[in-house]
């Protein structure tokens, strides 16, 4: 299945010249979204960890099923403000401007594995900064996953010492 056929470009979206990748496609289609889902699971079933960390809101709808289908825990990470418990945080740059990111404290134990999933790798900003949240409470990165690589970015050369998983490239 050729699923770039399903992501829609949106040129100058959040702001001029970034073409903004949109999964709503992908994920509105049963068989587009099994499918990726589907690839992305069989490859990290060659990884022992225990959670499944992802940011909000586009993260948690690719990372809620991998974490179903492989019966491993879902942590969330989310902008400030939104976790009621006491969090890290980690500030990071994204394509088009600076963001912060929040995890409660306790969300991954000391030793843990964890896999990084979000739906979009582009400078590798954000998933940089999930996986120094990660570290901060102790946490092992051990690999990610995205439905889409924007290589074009260059972002395993900030997120070099992870293996990445994406069906997805652009």
């Amino acid at each position: 299945m050729d699923l770039k056929a399903y992501i829609r470009n949106i040129p100058d979206f959040p702001q001029k010249g970034v073409i903004f990748r949109d999964i709503t496609p992908l994920i509105k289609n049963p068989e587009a979204f099994k499918f990726a889902i589907d690839l992305i699971v069989e490859e990290l079933r060659a990884y022992d960890f225990d959670l499944i960390v992802c940011p909000e809101a586009r993260g948690f709808i690719v990372g809620a099923p991998i974490a179903y289908l492989l019966g491993k825990g879902f942590v969330p990470v989310r902008k400030p403000g939104k976790l009621p418990y006491q969090t890290v945080s980690d500030f990071y740059e994204l394509e088009y401007g600076r963001a912060e990111l929040h995890m409660h404290v306790d969300a991954v134990e000391p030793g843990q594995r964890v896999v990084i999933v979000d739906d979009v790798l582009a400078t590798g900003g954000t998933a940089l900064a999930i996986k120094k949240l990660v570290e901060k409470v102790g946490g092992v990165v051990v690999a990610s996953a995205f439905l889409i690589e924007l290589t074009y970015l260059n972002p395993r050369e900030l997120f070099k010492d992870v293996p990445i998983i994406a069906p997805i490239k652009f």
